[in-house]
């Protein structure tokens, strides 16, 4: 996979079903590595856990996000997360699924001017053709 910024639909299960993450979600390629930007829809999720690896909030957000490795797209990834929107902290099983067929190149942002850039040259072309093609005909009236 090449290196880059990509966005593909994530989905969430387990749980109670209320919880969700913000799909798509930012995928970082470097170097063959990936790691995922997991949005949940609340403030109170403050830890996640995927085999050995512990992974905390990323500060100043409105939402509790999560900068996670993903090690496999179109693979059920098991999660553990802590809520604490209870009573007292609780930790939860979800699954996070990836779907490769949806990622797209999240730089996207520069396609309108290369689009843009094209219609101007072709214009460009075109009228400076448009304008030799009539001065040539003017000379040979002329003659």
């Amino acid at each position: 996979m090449v290196d880059g910024k990509y966005m593909i639909d994530v989905e969430l299960t387990g749980g109670s079903g209320k919880a969700t993450v913000k799909s798509p979600a930012e995928l970082i390629v470097d170097n063959g590595d990936m790691q995922a930007k997991i949005e949940w829809n609340s403030p109170n999720y403050d830890y996640m856990k995927i085999g050995d690896e512990e992974y905390y909030p990323e500060p100043d957000n409105e939402n509790s996000v999560f900068i996670i490795n993903v090690s496999e797209l179109d693979k059920d990834i098991e999660i553990t997360a802590q809520t604490v929107a209870m009573s007292k902290p609780r930790m939860i099983d979800y699954t996070l699924h990836f779907d490769s067929s949806t990622m797209e190149n999240a730089d996207k942002s520069f396609v309108p001017f290369i689009v843009a850039g094209g219609i101007l040259a072709v214009t460009i072309i075109s009228a400076v053709v448009l304008i030799k093609n009539r001065k040539k005909k003017n000379n040979e009236s002329k003659i």
